[in-house]
């Protein structure tokens, strides 16, 4: 492959028109597909460490929920410290206060909730040390000490978090698969119209003693070139499209997070090369097939 495309012959070349509907459409198309795969595989990497994020969070972190009577409430929230203060596998435990449960109930209720009056549950928030606590030991204990506390490791949070992650990643590797194959079916095209546009100097130089892979070797260099043109334009554009996005957010908004980060800034940069190969297929099979045609 590399031989073909670096080894060139001008005279080989002149059988391939240099300008025309087929260079621009070979072009273009290798450049918008190329554009389109580097958002696809920003979307995916995004999603990725969003989710991630979100899911680690999640699992070094678990909530205990006491719904109790008023004059209860207190008693059984201090038995559920003494628990969580000696169950193995808890770093710490505090108890929220009226303030943090107003700030969380705030974008649902408003900012003037008032806690003194609705029967809000306490809430304790456990972090997690190592491999956590023993969950069903844990949940025996807490309804002994204390039967309104209920503990919420996040597993219901986190799996749909991991599922999404995992399912996003599986749809960008299809788009880039169908951007592939768009980029060779668009190829193939280009490449049999200017196959179709020289059969007659095809002829001529079967006369004068050309072999097929000689004349095929013109067309997959010149199209295997602009392919990789092409990609390289799509993906530069891409890149200063994504650099161009807002930074993340603290909050860990979605939209605000897209991009690369670290060495996932060079993934883009296999996507010409990759535009190449499957240009390069798609012309030689194309071209050896229109030539076997026109036998």
């Amino acid at each position: 492959m590399l031989r073909t495309l670096l080894a060139g012959d001008r005279k080989a070349d002149r059988v391939v028109p240099p300008s025309g509907y087929t260079a621009r459409l070979t072009t273009f198309t290798a450049g918008a597909m190329a554009f389109l795969a580097v958002f696809a595989l920003a979307l995916s990497l995004a999603t990725g460490r969003l989710a991630d994020r979100w899911s680690d969070e999640l699992a070094r972190t678990a909530t205990v929920r006491i719904s109790a009577p008023q004059g209860q409430m207190e008693a059984q929230a201090q038995a559920v410290m003494r628990v969580l203060d000696t169950t193995p596998g808890i770093s710490a435990a505090r108890m929220l206060s009226d303030e943090e449960q107003r700030r969380l109930l705030e974008p649902w209720f408003g900012p003037d909730l008032p806690l003194d009056t609705l029967p809000i549950p306490r809430l304790i928030e456990v972090i997690e040390d190592g491999n956590g606590p023993d969950i069903d030991g844990l949940r025996l204990r807490l309804a002994a000490e204390a039967p309104g506390a209920v503990f919420d490791d996040h597993t219901r949070w986190r799996r749909p978090l991991v599922d999404a992650a995992t399912r996003l990643r599986l749809l960008a590797a299809v788009s880039v698969a169908l951007i592939a194959l768009s980029t060779a079916a668009m190829i193939t095209l280009a490449a049999n119209a200017a196959l179709s546009a020289n059969a007659t100097v095809i002829t001529v130089l079967r006369l004068v003693g050309a072999r097929d892979s000689y004349i095929a070797r013109a067309f997959v260099r010149r199209f295997t070139l602009r392919a990789f043109a092409g990609a390289a334009i799509g993906t530069g554009a891409a890149l200063v499209g994504v650099m161009l996005l807002p930074s993340a957010a603290a909050e860990g908004a979605f939209l605000t997070g897209l991009g690369f980060r670290g060495w996932h800034w060079l993934l883009p940069l296999l996507i010409p090369p990759l535009s190449a190969i499957v240009a390069f297929w798609s012309t030689r099979a194309a071209a050896f097939r229109v030539l076997k045609g026109l036998t």
